[in-house]
C-alpha cells in the first residue's frame, strides 16, 4: 500500500470518528494501512501519533468496560499476591482436601492475573505503554491492556512479538512449574491430575485457537515483518 493511500484510509477513519464518534477500523482498511506502515520504518514516526489517536477514539467508542491501566495493574499484582498466599497456605492445611483445594484456588489466581503482568512487564521493558484495562463482555471476557498504538509501533517487532507471547508462554509454563511444588507440599494425587490437566488444555487450545485469533497469531504476525527488516537490511 503507497503512502497516498494510508493517509486516505487515515482520514476517512478521522472524518467518521468526528461524524459519528466511532467507526468500523477493519472494515474502514485501518488495519492494513497500520500493517503497511510497520512494514516502512521510515512512517512509523510519521504516523504513529495520528494512529494511536484514530485507535484509542476507536476502542473507547466501543469498549463498554474501560478502566485506566494503574487499576489492572494494581488489581493483578493483588491476584498474583493472594495467589501466592494460598500457595503457601497449602503448606500448612490438612493436604487433603484443604490443602489441595487452596492450592488449585492459588494456581487459578496466578493463571489469572500473571497474563496480563507479563503482557505488561514485557511490553513496558521494551518501551510499549499502555493506556487501559478493558473487558469486552460477553465476546471478550478475560480482561486485557490496551496498548499505547505509538509506543507499540515505535517498538522493534520482535519487541513487539514477545511482548504478545509473553503472556501465553507464563499461563502455560504455571501448572507445570505448580507440579513438583505440590510434589513438595504432599498434596494429594487429584491435585497433580487437575495441574496437568489445565496445562494440557492450555496447549491444546493454544494449539487451535491462540494461533489463528489470540496472542500466538499476532505474535507470528509480528515476527514476520522483523524477518522482512532483516532481509532488507
Amino acid at each position: 500500500m503507497d503512502e497516498t493511500r494510508i493517509a486516505a484510509i487515515l482520514q476517512d477513519c478521522e472524518r467518521e470518528l468526528g461524524e459519528r464518534g466511532r467507526v468500523d477500523l477493519k472494515a474502514r482498511h485501518f488495519w492494513s494501512a497500520v500493517d503497511s506502515v510497520k512494514r516502512r520504518p521510515e512512517l512509523i514516526e510519521r504516523y504513529a501519533a495520528r494512529i494511536a489517536a484514530i485507535d484509542r477514539q476507536a476502542f473507547l467508542s466501543a469498549t463498554p468496560l474501560v478502566f485506566p491501566a494503574g487499576v489492572g495493574r494494581a488489581l493483578l499484582v493483588a491476584g498474583t499476591i493472594v495467589g501466592i498466599m494460598l500457595l503457601g497456605a497449602a503448606f500448612a492445611l490438612p493436604a487433603d482436601p484443604l490443602g489441595g483445594v487452596a492450592f488449585l484456588l492459588g494456581a487459578g489466581a496466578l493463571l489469572g492475573a500473571t497474563h496480563g503482568l507479563a503482557h505488561l512487564i514485557v511490553g513496558r521493558l521494551s518501551g510499549i505503554q499502555f493506556t487501559h484495562w478493558y473487558s469486552r463482555f460477553p465476546k471478550q471476557p478475560q480482561p486485557g491492556f490496551k496498548v499505547d498504538y505509538a509506543s507499540y509501533l515505535r517498538a522493534r517487532p520482535t519487541a513487539r512479538a514477545w511482548m504478545h507471547a509473553s503472556g501465553a508462554i507464563v499461563t502455560k509454563l504455571i501448572p507445570f512449574v505448580l507440579v513438583p511444588v505440590a510434589a513438595a507440599a504432599r498434596l494429594p494425587w487429584w491435585t497433580f491430575a487437575i495441574l496437568l490437566a489445565i496445562g494440557i488444555l492450555q496447549l491444546v487450545t493454544d494449539a487451535l485457537f491462540s494461533v489463528r485469533f489470540g496472542d500466538w497469531k499476532k505474535f507470528r504476525r509480528e515476527r514476520r515483518i522483523a524477518r522482512g527488516e532483516l532481509l532488507r537490511s
